[in-house]
């Protein structure tokens, strides 16, 4: 038979249990689930976004440019190159990361930042300008659109409901050397300056293959065209070379940001940085500036 004094130890236990897992949740909710690598001095901050599977190392050649004037934030997304996955709570989404995005900048009290994203990068910086009016000064688009699989489909409509279970379990069957073969195969037909193609292939490699599986599906479902009424800060978009005859379907996407800047890099492919960095590097500098 337990005694009132053994009760009363267990119950006094159990609160200090308890009080040390509120503690600890709610210190592991204020880290930010993102990577993010802090240079430069200045007053106005710069938020560099990467497209899909790739490290904020893919603006390792951007940031010197800035980094004397600007304080720059370059971000690794979760899941991603070695970063920390999302729990299975909180899904590998574009409005998930975009809410973490928005969470760092408030609490860091970063004012007014310029945000430049590549790729899916683009379309969360398009978002965060959409959705936070004011929380954003300026947006650069690396080779993105508001909706990709419009341009592949005039008549696509996002689904309420998108399973993107079938594209994760592939992803997830597949061995490291499978995937790192499919990268390396995918990959020249993004960039044409293949010096960095083997880096971005282990990026992919290196990250959590669920989160690829459940971003890419969920950024194929995305349409942010009903949302650039929204955007008021100054916008430039850069497209790669390749995207001269799909212009008058982008610039429909597009038609609806006021003031739009669009401008279409003079040879290369999808990752203008890296293959037209000095066309890629003036328009950055103009803009900004």
């Amino acid at each position: 038979m337990v005694n009132t004094t053994t009760l009363f130890m267990r119950s006094k236990l159990s609160l200090l249990l308890a009080l040390v897992f509120i503690i600890a949740g709610s210190h592991l909710y204020a880290q930010s689930p993102l990577q993010v690598r802090v240079s430069g001095q200045g007053t106005q901050a710069i938020i560099f976004i990467p497209g899909f599977s790739c490290s904020g190392d893919v603006w390792k050649e951007t940031l010197p440019s800035f980094q004397k004037n600007y304080k720059c934030y370059t971000l690794t997304m979760p899941g991603v190159a070695g970063v920390p996955p999302l729990s299975m709570v909180t899904p590998a989404t574009i409005s998930n990361w975009e809410a973490i995005i928005v969470r760092y900048i408030q609490q860091n009290k970063i004012d007014k930042p310029i945000v430049i994203g590549h790729s899916m990068g683009g379309v969360l910086a398009l978002m965060l300008a959409a959705d936070h009016p004011g929380l954003v000064s300026k947006v650069v688009v690396v080779d993105a659109v508001p909706c990709y699989s419009a341009l592949q489909d005039p008549s696509f409509v996002a689904k309420e409901n998108n399973d993107c279970s079938m594209l994760v379990s592939m992803m997830k069957g597949m061995t490291d050397e499978q995937f790192f073969q499919m990268q390396l195969k995918t990959l020249p037909s993004l960039m044409a300056d293949t010096a960095h193609l083997r880096q971005a292939a282990q990026w992919a490699v290196s990250s959590d293959r669920a989160t690829l599986g459940s971003i890419y599906c969920d950024f194929l479902n995305t349409d942010a065209r009903g949302r650039m009424t929204s955007i008021h800060c100054p916008a430039l978009i850069l497209l790669e070379s390749t995207f001269t005859s799909a212009m008058p379907a982008i610039a429909g996407q597009y038609k609806d940001l006021k003031g739009v800047q669009i401008h279409v890099a003079t040879k290369g492919l999808h990752f203008i940085m890296y293959d037209d960095p000095q066309w890629y590097n003036n328009e950055l500098a103009a803009f900004i500036k």
